[in-house]
């Protein structure tokens, strides 16, 4: 194993993290399952070329036909402290020891601790975030309930797409949700088990039944090793691809000991579809601003299918996030009309049969749960079977009507400029407009803009073509209306590299499949992270 040096400042944390036996026990679980990681990244690959070459669309298995509908199996029960969570806080990066803490304080029931969307995984952040994990679970921070009481925590490690830049092992870099996940529950699992409060996961961006199996050999080697019985781990998995929306059922059915339910979301699904399908100028995605929310078929059949399927089988089904952020005066309009919009889109939810949702403000926890209270009854909502529910492949597959408009595009540019912005600078969301943003909206505004600029879409207000030249117009303008923002040459100069490096990411021939692969691997940033430029994470409003 070869192991980087501390970050400066983290010396303390370092040592706390990578000792000998954890190392060993990293060592033991990267050579055990590095091979079968890079098969699901093959795989990736090979659907793609196979789906491209062929024009083939996904469709339900044909292998799993006779379950689907009529399953003769259930989900293993989940502990009791995940059968009631409501809302839980989403988008966490614990490297931000101030609003972790925060987070702990208040009645969520769980919290999303995030070491993927929200989060940029500098090395000073992993550890950073881990360490304050660390510290979390053996009760360690200042005036926060102990573990069993406050809420729990939802571990989120990097999806696997992510490598880890500062541990190679037998001459290779790890893969990031391996070095996360094998060091939280190295120092954390067995306290969470034995304070019945975990150990309980998010998968991202999972997009297969092969992939969910995977995970769930990964948990049965893992609570062997570290002596847990099997079913401690409890894991919710994101479905964040139209491709694994095709496979919910074989997904909770791979992980059924160890599953927590799925979860669904907007704005990395979206995306998903560019990646898969989108130089194909029918699955042209339109303005998200203005034509794509949960209402739209797409989505909505996809909501209804995941909450059936889970609920069928046993399994919590959980929503999205509300990235609105209210404003501070609760006596302002501009209060009220956030407040009101947040209920409408999670009521929505509710109405549906989710078992909850996530929200980034902290001061939405007690509003929403409330509005849970008044429109469900009990822990969860597992009785909503949603037999009303019958989805087609057409259903999951119809884009939504609409066009491209200029506010579309310039607001996709200002967030994709803005999110490596953030990156290059150690943060891994940012807020702009009244709410935040994180690599999900990252993904879904530069896949519009590099797709609209393939099929050279129009603007519905002047009929001008979504060019290069267009494009490079709007990001000057960007810079122009940003530098009053920019307090010092540095910043001036990292959001005009953040600009180009936008620019050269839509300009793509090939559709690049992750900005956080992108970006992660970018000599810019690799560089950043040597000259410490990415350790101090800096919050602003824009």
């Amino acid at each position: 194993m070869e192991l980087s040096p501390p970050p400066s400042g983290l010396e303390a944390e370092y040592e706390a993290l990578f000792t000998s036996d954890s190392l060993h026990f990293l060592h033991d679980l990267v050579s055990t399952f590095d091979k079968e990681v890079d098969e699901v990244l093959w795989l990736r690959v090979s659907r793609k070329a196979h789906s491209d070459l062929s024009g083939e669309l996904p469709d339900f298995p044909e292998s799993s036909t006779h379950k689907r509908g009529a399953p003769d199996w259930r989900v293993k029960p989940v502990p009791p402290r995940l059968q009631r969570r409501h809302v839980d806080i989403g988008d966490l990066a614990p490297c931000d020891t101030e609003r972790f803490i925060k987070a702990l304080q208040t009645p969520a029931q769980g919290i999303q601790v995030d070491f993927d969307d929200g989060n940029c995984p500098t090395y000073h952040n992993q550890i950073k975030g881990i360490h304050n994990v660390m510290k979390a679970v053996l009760n360690q921070l200042p005036n926060v309930p102990h573990i069993s009481q406050g809420p729990v925590l939802m571990l989120r490690p990097r999806a696997w797409n992510m490598v880890e830049n500062n541990l190679m092992v037998e001459g290779k870099k790890v893969p990031g949700p391996l070095f996360d996940f094998g060091l939280l529950m190295f120092h954390c699992g067995n306290t969470l088990f034995e304070n019945k409060s975990g150990p309980f996961f998010y998968l991202s961006k999972v997009e297969s039944s092969m992939e969910a199996r995977l995970w769930n050999k990964i948990f049965v080697w893992t609570q062997q090793k570290l002596g847990l019985p099997l079913g401690s781990i409890k894991a919710t998995v994101l479905i964040e691809n139209i491709l694994a929306a095709f496979e919910m059922e074989e997904i909770l059915y791979e992980l059924r000991d160890h599953s927590a339910g799925l979860n669904c979301g907007i704005w990395d699904y979206s995306a998903s579809f560019v990646n898969k399908f989108g130089h194909r100028r029918d699955f042209l995605l339109p303005d998200r601003s203005k034509y794509v929310n949960m209402e739209k078929r797409f989505l909505r059949s996809y909501m209804d299918l995941l909450v059936q399927t889970c609920h069928r089988v046993g399994a919590l089904a959980t929503g999205g996030m509300a990235a609105l952020l209210l404003p501070q005066s609760k006596d302002s309009d501009s209060y009220r009309r956030v407040l009101a919009t947040v209920t409408r889109l999670k009521l929505l939810e509710i109405k549906a049969g989710v078992d909850g949702f996530m929200v980034y403000d902290l001061s939405l926890v007690e509003p929403m749960q409330k509005l849970f209270r008044l429109h469900t009854q009990g822990d969860n909502q597992l009785h909503q079977l949603r037999w009303d529910v019958r989805v087609t492949a057409d259903d999951l597959l119809s884009m939504p009507s609409g066009g491209v408009t200029l506010h579309g595009l310039k607001h996709n540019i200002a967030v994709g400029v803005l999110f490596i912005n953030a990156w290059l600078s150690g943060r891994g969301h940012f807020f702009y407009k009244g709410q935040v943003e994180d690599s999900a909206t990252a993904e879904i505004s530069r896949s519009q803009v590099w797709q609209w600029v393939r099929h050279q879409a129009r603007l519905e207000e002047d009929n001008r073509v979504v060019s290069r030249r267009l494009v490079n117009d709007l990001s000057v303008e960007l810079m122009v209306e940003l530098r009053p923002v920019c307090h010092s040459d540095r910043a001036k100069q990292t959001l005009r590299t953040a600009a180009d490096m936008f620019l050269e990411v839509v300009y793509k021939r090939d559709f690049p499949e992750f900005i956080t692969t992108y970006l992660s691997e970018d000599h810019t940033f690799l560089s950043s992270q040597r000259s410490g430029q990415a350790e101090v994470p800096e919050r602003a409003r824009l």
